[in-house]
């Protein structure tokens, strides 16, 4: 008999139901990586790159990175030379959020994930409409599609033989995923509402909406793509003229897996040095630090400490995300 080893089985349990969809610890940061409907809230071409690597230590560690980028629909401008923007004399505050007024957006989306035996590859664009509710609040709503390459790697799923005298044991999972090389291509469908201000924001959308109904490629693994609802609500309270402090909450679900929370906390400083912390129900505590390195660039760095069962084998993981800022 076969069994997948602690890496793989969670890679099938918590990869293919609970995690089919990456997730990320600075979603606060760059909204759109969980929402589509986020695209364009800035006025400019924002570019995001970020790699995250979680459960140092384990083999064969999830790893994903990935490229973003939203740009409003607006009139053409002829650019302009403005030499304060090559380097930074001092703080840098966030853009302006603008609202009141009516805008189409853009964007689109990169992605690599691998978690043990399994890879996944996926490219989407997104169209974002934004519409005025009051001055101060618009409501937008976009739709993310695209196509995803889903790969199951016989040579990384490490297996081990038990021996039992009284009965014979058989593993279907493993053995139809390890019948053959299998290389699936998925339509991928999302789409998200996302309410927003200078100071509020709150979001739901919707991935995976069409499953695994547009289907194609190689193999006979079944890589059972389900729906996925992200939920995100944050306030910012400004403390004093210099500290601001945005409480924040996210909440997936996936069934048949039960709801999961994650609590944020972010303090600001002069709108340019950030820090926060978030726990992750029953699986990690993050620290986070980013600051605007200047007009153009942004950085941030967490670090997820595991709290789950493999936190004894686990050294945590890291997030990088570097962002490009142009045309602000």
């Amino acid at each position: 008999m076969k069994r997948i080893i602690a890496l793989i089985a969670m890679a099938l349990t918590s990869g293919v139901y609970s995690q089919q969809m990456p997730q990320y610890s600075q979603y606060l940061r760059n909204q759109f990586m969980v929402n589509p409907g986020a695209a364009g809230v800035y006025d400019f071409v924002d570019v995001t790159i970020g790699g995250r690597w979680q459960w140092i230590g384990f083999g064969d560690e999830p790893r994903t990175a990935y490229l973003s980028v939203t740009s409003p629909i607006t009139r053409k401008q002829k650019p302009r030379y403005n030499p304060s923007l090559r380097i930074s004399n001092g703080p840098v505050r966030n853009p302006e959020i603008n609202t009141g007024k009516f805008k189409h957006a853009v964007g689109g989306q990169l992605i690599a994930d691998q978690y043990g035996a399994f890879r996944k590859l996926q490219v989407s664009g997104t169209y974002a409409l934004h519409l005025p509710v009051t001055k101060k609040m618009n409501l937008s709503f976009g739709t993310r599609i695209g196509l995803s390459n889903n790969i199951f790697l016989r040579d990384k799923a490490q297996v081990l033989n038990l021996v039992d005298q009284t009965q014979t044991y058989t593993d279907n999972t493993y053995n139809s995923f390890a019948a053959d090389q299998s290389s699936k291509y998925i339509l991928d469908i999302g789409a998200g509402l996302y309410l927003y201000s200078k100071k509020l924001f709150i979001g739901l959308a919707a991935d995976q909406l069409t499953k695994d109904l547009v289907e194609f490629g190689t193999g006979s693994a079944n890589f059972n793509n389900q729906m996925h609802f992200v939920g995100t609500a944050g306030y910012k309270i400004p403390l004093n003229e210099n500290l601001s402090l945005t409480p924040a909450i996210l909440a997936k679900f996936m069934s048949p897996s039960p709801v999961s929370f994650e609590g944020s906390m972010q303090l600001e400083y002069k709108e340019w040095l950030w820090a926060g912390v978030s726990y992750r129900h029953k699986d990690a505590v993050i620290g986070m630090l980013g600051l605007n390195i200047s007009e153009r660039f942004k950085f941030g760095y967490s670090y997820d400490f595991s709290l789950s069962r493999f936190k004894d084998v686990s050294g945590g993981g890291h997030e990088i995300v570097l962002g490009l800022m142009l045309g602000r």
